[in-house]
């Protein structure tokens, strides 16, 4: 009997060849560049924004808390994709192996379905925070806060432990050539010469599993709070609930719109020059906007900011 893997047989090899977007590009060494700098903007404006709020007591609250774990995730988000594709780049070593294609796919379903549904926990605290503020500290302690957070992380996993085995083996015997530039489920689909009904009936219930029911949680929470704002008789109340629930929910519409155009339409209205792009849009771009939507927005963000720069060694001395 033969015991050869699957993969051997189906495959030709070992790897897969991510193609990228760079060859898409008129001059790949500026995007390289671009996309370098925007990967160290999303690096230090997450750990930045994830530092303020775990040194400064005034930002112990749960709305933070949430901020700092989107935080948490971006980090790791885009750097699930983005250093693979600039050595690429820089080496011309577009190669990727089977097992390092599985993890990537884990990892990144794994943390976008956990931001998919820490975006309604946040949503749930700023409903509780708004249309119950006398009951809220006791109502979001940090017990319940820690609780919501792990569960937001079991959830994306849930997604990450469901797609990722069932994509990876299927046999792939069109092309070893990914054309993408990461390990993307429906980019991976396209090469396999199976039916993909199963899959894509998978993928559809995981995608309403994953962002319909947080779409629910977050419509629900955001109609109860426009009608408890609409009763607000101060002015000042009603424009710090908007100003707090408007961030939140700039970072839902981006971050929902282009996931749900890559997991809900079907595999075979699918473009991969417009996959790449809706793809750079969440998986790199997201990571960078949201520390500046939650910090140039927010006055208690920048007036922590401004009280640590104001407090090293030079300010210090300039004071005495």
């Amino acid at each position: 009997m033969d015991n050869t893997p699957w993969l051997t047989n189906h495959t030709g090899g070992s790897n897969f060849i991510l193609l990228g977007f760079f060859h898409l590009s008129k001059d790949p060494i500026f995007l390289c560049v671009v996309i370098f700098v925007i990967f160290l903007m999303a690096l230090s404006g997450n750990s930045i924004l994830i530092f303020l709020i775990h040194s400064n007591a005034h930002l112990h609250t749960p709305m933070y808390f949430f901020i700092s774990q989107l935080s948490l995730m971006d980090v790791m988000y885009i750097s699930v994709t983005v250093p693979k594709m600039l050595m690429d780049q820089i080496t011309g070593a577009q190669k990727i192996s089977v097992p390092e294609c599985g993890t990537q796919m884990f990892l990144y379903l794994t943390l976008g379905g956990s931001e998919f549904f820490l975006l309604a926990a946040m949503a749930y605290d700023r409903y509780m925070a708004i249309c119950h503020p006398l009951r809220y500290p006791v109502l979001m302690n940090r017990r319940v806060c820690l609780l919501l957070a792990a569960g937001c992380w079991f959830l994306g996993s849930v997604d990450g432990f469901m797609l990722t085995p069932i994509t990876m083996t299927f046999p792939f015997c069109r092309s070893r050539e990914i054309q993408h530039f990461f390990c993307e489920v429906p980019a991976l689909m396209k090469l396999s010469c199976s039916d993909m009904s199963l899959i894509e009936t998978l993928m559809y219930l995981c995608c309403v599993l994953m962002i319909f029911i947080p779409v629910i949680v977050i419509s629900s929470s955001y109609s109860l709070i426009l009608i408890t704002i609409h009763r607000m008789k101060s002015a000042e109340g009603r424009k710090k609930a908007f100003a707090t629930c408007s961030s939140h929910m700039t970072v839902v519409t981006l971050f929902y719109g282009t996931a749900s155009y890559t997991y809900m339409i079907p595999i075979s209205y699918h473009n991969p020059e417009k996959d790449m792009v809706v793809s750079f849009f969440y998986t790199i771009l997201t990571p960078v906007l949201n520390p500046l939507i939650y910090s140039f927005r927010n006055k208690d963000v920048t007036g922590a900011l401004k009280k640590r720069l104001n407090v090293g060694p030079f300010f210090q001395e300039a004071t005495k």
